[in-house]
């Protein structure tokens, strides 16, 4: 190994590059997010453009996520809750407002048909990311006359060949619209009513899953299934069998958001990383890649062509207007969660 012996004013400047090589010594902005659910290539652009290194985190739920910031895990810059999580995490303080003067492509961008279906339509304290529908994914070859309706999970030719989500609100909310009544109901009667559909859909379904059961679908071992619309996305780009709708009844819609923490520190460095992941051409590249879908009115114009003529990635804002986020219920989760552990009683 060949040794190089610089003179001692070369060390030290070689010294000064290293340790500004990032902007400023040691900065790093940090990220908690859903797991392989951004871009690597988007982040090292990120990184090289803003002389700095970006850590991801990942969590799997909102409710772990939110319960490790709530028992003081900290460090973390921007998280990516969804609606209902953002919205109760900046009530209780645990997030900062956005600075709009340093966000001038999600102003300039952002699809404000969308803000009728966000939590936070003025975009106060969060960015929408991604947006998601709930719905039905279905194999055209083994389901005949398909009808758009929950009232599918009755069908007996699907018996224990399809899926519920692993997910109370998602379940309990669907089986509320396919009733008439609101996802975010906290009428007691109109709950119990929906327990009992949902019991009625659970003789008839294999098992509550969410990864699993897009898989099972993809394999033709389940032919029809409750689930989001980016996972159907994926799935039918490789599987031109397998459609997603959004049933007639209606159904929930949530985004995943960036946010800032309260504590972040780099407030600076979080918006120019909001900012940079709405430039249209980053965002498509991130769509092209991951499969959600980003409301940036000129990012979508820009992906590849076959996603977009995909009917899970171009839903029509008449049938968005069927979908409602869900909310966060404060004292009256108590009555999902009782929901939930009757409806999973063996």
């Amino acid at each position: 190994m060949k040794r190089i012996i610089l003179p001692c004013a070369l060390f030290l400047l070689a010294a000064v590059f290293v340790l500004s090589s990032c902007g400023n010594p040691g900065k790093t902005l940090h990220i908690y997010n859903w797991g392989d659910y951004i871009s690597d290539n988007v982040i090292r652009k990120f990184e090289k453009e803003f002389n700095c290194r970006v850590k991801v985190d990942v969590f799997d739920s909102n409710e772990a996520m939110y319960t490790k910031l709530k028992a003081g895990a900290g460090g973390y810059d921007i998280i990516v809750p969804s609606s209902y999580m953002a919205k109760l995490m900046y009530e209780q303080g645990m997030l900062l407002d956005l600075d709009s003067s340093l966000l001038p492509n999600v102003t300039k961008y952002f699809d404000r048909s969308y803000s009728p279906l966000s939590l936070d339509g003025e975009l106060k304290y969060s960015v929408p990311y991604f947006v998601s529908f709930t719905g039905i994914g279905y194999d055209t070859n083994r389901v005949r006359n398909f009808k758009p309706t929950w009232r599918m999970f009755e069908r007996p030719e699907i018996k224990k060949r399809s899926s519920l989500l692993n997910d109370q609100r998602e379940v309990m909310g669907c089986a509320l619209r396919t009733l008439g009544y609101d996802v975010n109901s906290t009428d007691q009667k109109q709950i119990d009513e929906a327990v009992e559909l949902v019991q009625k859909w659970k003789q008839n379904i294999a098992k509550f899953e969410v990864d699993d059961a897009k898989r099972a679908l993809a394999s033709g071992e389940f032919f029809l299934i409750q689930t989001y619309s980016g996972d159907m996305l994926q799935v039918s780009m490789e599987k031109p069998n397998v459609a997603f709708v959004i049933p007639e009844e209606g159904s929930t819609v949530t985004f995943d958001n960036f946010t800032v923490v309260k504590n972040c520190s780099n407030p600076k460095l979080a918006h120019e990383f909001i900012n940079f992941m709405y430039r249209p051409e980053i965002a498509a590249e991130n769509m092209n890649e991951i499969m959600y879908v980003t409301p940036n009115t000129e990012a979508v114009k820009l992906v590849d062509e076959k996603l977009r003529r995909n009917p899970a990635f171009s839903i029509p804002e008449s049938v968005r207007a069927r979908c409602v986020p869900l909310r966060d219920l404060g004292a009256d989760n108590a009555k999902y969660i009782q929901a939930w552990d009757k409806i999973r009683e063996e």
